[in-house]
């Protein structure tokens, strides 16, 4: 009898690991690659086994070895080296614009759907007037009369990054606003801006989180791209859309791209899978199934 419960007990539990892992495998491997790169940046200086502005030209474009695990560049630089130096302003510049650019735009979103009225039509026209142009044109024009460096290519960013969130927390506060406890809040004498930032706001902010964790990969993206024209940081500064610039015509010599290609694609396929998992564990229809 003790035999065939525990037996019982093991397939339960084998099931339920397996339910999970096919609801949430997806998302745990994103996490997992999020979570390494971040540590990767944080212990870049440490691990980093060569400078990553040392110039040796006698050691130009070789090939992938024991001294050089991911080879050199036209300078003779450490691709590896740079490769790791490169995720610290990748991974900041794609999560500070992310964040700075949510708050904007729930701060502005948020009150132009509760205050309604002329501020609403305001706020919202000055949010389609940002959305008319397609937002990596407009960060190049910013980028580029700003000029080239990684706060100029982050304001750029930041400018054309905000209305997404405001279009979104405002139809989320409009939902919200008609709900019972936004009345009994009013009528228990609480100000606009109580009820809004710590009653609706926090009721609103699950597809809030679900944007942020998928338009990180997104902005990564965005800013190696403007890195890649030559907008984004100052050389000698390792960045990936940079490097990827440096290694666009060299054919023969396919690691001096391939690699900070690879890095991109890993983290923004890690962001993605935990936005979608995130999504899903926030989804009460699929936490039911």
């Amino acid at each position: 009898m003790s035999a065939t419960t525990d037996d019982a007990t093991s397939a339960w539990r084998a099931g339920r690991f397996g339910r999970w892992r096919r609801r949430f495998g997806l998302a745990a491997f994103g996490a997992v690659i999020v979570l390494l790169w971040i540590v990767i940046a944080i212990l870049a200086p440490v691990i980093s086994p060569y400078p990553f502005e040392a110039v040796d030209v006698t050691k130009r474009l070789l090939p992938p070895s024991q001294l050089h695990w991911l080879g050199t560049d036209a300078l003779g630089r450490d691709v590896l080296s740079r490769l790791l130096w490169g995720s610290r302003i990748s991974l900041f510049a794609g999560i500070v614009v992310v964040a700075i650019g949510a708050v904007l735009g729930v701060i502005i979103g948020g009150v132009a759907a509760y205050a309604g009225g002329k501020a609403e039509e305001l706020m919202m026209r000055a949010t389609d007037l940002v959305l008319c142009f397609p937002p990596i044109i407009l960060a190049m024009a910013i980028a580029a009369a700003l000029g080239i460096g990684v706060r100029n290519t982050m304001i750029a960013m930041l400018i054309v990054w905000w209305p997404k969130f405001a279009r979104l927390a405002r139809s989320l506060v409009l939902v919200q606003r008609s709900q019972e406890y936004v009345e009994a809040a009013v009528v228990m004498g609480y100000g606009p801006g109580r009820i809004l930032f710590r009653h609706i706001v926090p009721n609103a902010v699950g597809p809030l989180v679900v944007l942020v964790t998928l338009d990180v990969g997104q902005a990564i993206i965005t800013f190696a791209g403007l890195s890649f024209l030559g907008l984004g940081v100052i050389p000698p500064m390792p960045e990936w859309g940079a490097m990827v610039s440096e290694g666009r015509e060299l054919v023969d010599q396919w690691w001096v791209a391939t690699f900070p290609g690879l890095a991109i694609l890993s983290v923004v396929v890690g962001f993605n899978f935990l936005g979608d998992g995130i999504r899903d564990w926030l989804d009460p229809k699929s936490r039911r199934q």
